[in-house]
């Protein structure tokens, strides 16, 4: 995830010149207040123990690689544009499901242009699910196919996403109706690292998704992020199922549509219009509206 220290500044507004009329010049983005890097390892320590406590080892190492990947995706690419970017901050919270958080980079809203909005939004998404596909399939094959009388009492049945389905058929075939899989702890945290790329593939606000949208719609992105938000608020009180509230909550708070566009006349060009149809497909195919649920 991408949030800004500074929500109110605008962004950077460039033009290309062989194309467009010179604009003013403005000055580049200052930079990021100095970071202290202790704290990012401390915070990394922490989680690094609050996810071994929820899941194990193994669930840790991957859920961790997932993460890292993701906030390092945007790192890199923030960095190659120039745009001022601190090292990810992990929130540990051992009481969750995944016994973190997850992570998040500060980064200057500066943005040069539209490519590079659209370039650094999507490659945290893209980094995390590059492993989470891999970690999902091996933590699936080693998973156990148990008759459905035969799972724990009080297990979490977790909604499986349609690419999470393609891979457990890959690995297993397909499954009779009696029949269920516990999964292994990499398979978890791959399941964790779909669910986190959906969340962050939501075109609303500041989120990934957000970002993504924006570069491709310019303004007409809000009208995607206040039809996403209402049918997340619909869904929830329709099915009388609060799973997502607490996102719809934070959403309320941070603003539901993207900041006001700067004047970009830059194109996005054809490949990133591609690559932003390939990432909505990955998001509906990550996506389950009933993604947890507590079986009796």
């Amino acid at each position: 995830m991408m949030a800004s220290p500074y929500p109110s500044e605008p962004y950077w507004n460039t033009r290309e010149v062989s194309e467009y009329p010179p604009v003013e010049v403005v000055p580049p983005p200052r930079p990021l207040p100095r970071q202290r890097v202790w704290l990012h390892v401390l915070l990394f320590a922490l989680t690094v123990l609050s996810t071994i406590t929820v899941g194990g080892i193994l669930f840790s190492a991957a859920l961790l690689s997932i993460l890292l990947a993701h906030e390092f995706g945007h790192y890199f690419a923030a960095r190659q544009y120039g745009v001022p970017v601190s090292l990810p901050y992990f929130i540990p919270f051992p009481l969750s499901l995944f016994g973190t958080l997850g992570a998040f980079i500060r980064m200057s809203p500066r943005i040069p242009h539209r490519r590079a909005l659209f370039d650094i939004a999507a490659a945290g998404p893209i980094a995390g699910l590059v492993l989470a596909i891999p970690l999902s399939y091996a933590g699936i094959l080693f998973s156990q196919i148990l008759r459905k009388d035969g799972l724990p009492d009080n297990v979490i049945t977790l909604g499986e996403p349609l690419l999470f389905q393609a891979l457990g058929w890959l690995a297993h075939g397909s499954l009779g109706e009696n029949v269920d899989m516990l999964l292994h702890p990499v398979a978890f945290a791959g399941w964790a690292g779909m669910f986190v790329t959906a969340l962050n593939l939501l075109p609303i606000g500041q989120l990934d998704g957000g970002h993504i949208t924006h570069a491709l719609f310019g303004s007409r992105s809000r009208q995607v992020a206040f039809a996403m938000f209402g049918g997340l608020a619909a869904y929830s009180l329709i099915e009388r199922n609060v799973t997502w509230l607490p996102l719809l909550i934070l959403l309320l708070v941070i603003g539901i549509q993207h900041p006001p566009a700067f004047d970009d006349g830059l194109p996005i060009g054809r490949g990133r219009a591609i690559v932003g149809a390939l990432l909505g497909i990955i998001f509906f195919t990550c996506f389950s509206l009933a993604p947890i649920r507590l079986t009796p």
